[in-house]
């Protein structure tokens, strides 16, 4: 069974149907350290990291009969479920209290010097744009979609800890959703 490269997504979404394994393999080695990344930012440690990126795949392929291409990219399908995978994971018990005995990196870029040093994994999330995608928020407007969809904090914890109103959160929050849309469109 030889190996595909360079797949459009329709052809990849028909392979993943059909439960094609080299679809699968395909899937994993293209998406895997991006996804990786935004698990890692949510629960912190690599270890929890990995065994979450593991489930994340394997709701993927269990799961894949349900992916609707017309509603999203398959990127923000697999997206949507790590997320929500690693917020639920982060929210055990005993992983919340191993979490909070360990020490928090200074900031995301440290996170990214540790565990993204293989250049291949840069540059695949870089090929997605999902760097170059936040960087055109101003800075006010990437925290809170960092706290929002990367930590898991509601929008009244976000409030409380910038200590900014409830209601500048929203707004900021909104117009920040509003410019990533209209970025995305122009990048499909």
């Amino acid at each position: 069974m030889s190996p595909l490269y360079n797949l459009p997504e329709e052809t990849l979404i028909a392979l993943l149907k059909g439960k094609d394994q080299r679809a699968f393999n395909y899937l994993y080695d293209n998406y895997s350290g991006a996804l990786y990344g935004v698990i890692l930012r949510i629960v912190i440690s690599p270890k929890f990291a990995e065994e979450v990126i593991q489930d994340v795949f394997v709701k993927i392929w269990t799961n894949f009969s349900s992916f609707d291409a017309e509603k999203a990219r398959i990127y923000t399908w697999m997206l949507s479920i790590a997320r929500n995978a690693a917020l639920d994971y982060r929210k055990l018990k005993s992983v919340k209290t191993e979490l909070q005995n360990q020490p928090l990196p200074d900031s995301v870029s440290t996170i990214e010097e540790q565990y993204y040093t293989q250049s291949d994994q840069v540059e695949r999330m870089d090929l997605i744009g999902v760097k170059n995608v936040l960087n055109i928020l101003k800075p006010e407007l990437r925290i809170l979609i960092d706290m929002a969809y990367y930590e898991g904090h509601t929008q009244q914890e976000i409030s409380e800890i910038l200590n900014i109103p409830l209601g500048t959160v929203k707004t900021r929050t909104r117009t920040a959703f509003l410019q990533l849309k209209s970025q995305l469109k122009d990048h499909r």
